[in-house]
């Protein structure tokens, strides 16, 4: 179930690069919030403190009802930021699952 949050808020925020109507921006960021607060939840269930915090912290960043203003450039850079570091996560969560 993680890894498929994972993927899907990796492709919905690399997604944000491509010039959409703003409400596809408006669903990505209560999709984000959602996902980024499921994540955080599990993370604590098993105790990865660090890791629920990151997670937490991302669900606020992105979370659709006090808007952060932080400008197209910034947001995009942040987008596939985070993109990538979900990505990552999948690629080492793998790896000690072997």
């Amino acid at each position: 179930m993680r890894t498929s949050i994972k993927l899907i808020l990796t492709i919905l925020l690399l997604g944000c690069l491509i010039d959409f109507p703003y409400g596809y921006y408006q669903f990505v960021r209560f999709a984000a919030l959602v996902g980024f607060g499921y994540l955080a939840f599990k993370a604590n269930e098993q105790g990865y403190k660090n890791e629920a915090f990151v997670y937490l912290a991302l669900a606020i960043l992105f979370q659709p009802f006090i808007k952060i203003a932080l400008g197209r450039t910034i947001w995009n850079i942040v987008d596939v930021i985070v993109g990538i570091g979900l990505l990552v996560s999948l690629f080492l969560s793998k790896q000690t699952n072997k």
